[in-house]
């Protein structure tokens, strides 16, 4: 007997829908050693990330849950990698 499962989204959390609507913006980038994201200190690009967060808010959360999570996420990431020298 076939069985299908039902297809989970590629992103689960708000918090993994924001850091990828940073990368794509272009407001952090991953330190390519290490894995840290890193706040590319762009203003346009955060201005475009909560562009993105106002018109397009993820699945069952509001614009003001999404422009928020987008701050906090900005807010949590340092402009260098702790790894780094």
């Amino acid at each position: 007997m076939l069985t299908t499962r039902e297809r989970r989204p590629a992103i689960r959390t708000l918090r993994g829908w924001a850091i990828h609507v940073l990368q794509e913006a272009g407001a952090i980038r991953e330190c390519e050693e290490h894995g840290w994201m890193q706040d590319r200190a762009d203003p346009h690009a955060r201005d475009r990330a909560f562009d993105i967060a106002r018109k397009d808010p993820p699945a069952g959360f509001s614009t003001d849950e999404a422009v928020a999570e987008v701050r906090e996420v900005l807010d949590s990431i340092g402009d260098t990698c702790p790894e780094c020298p």
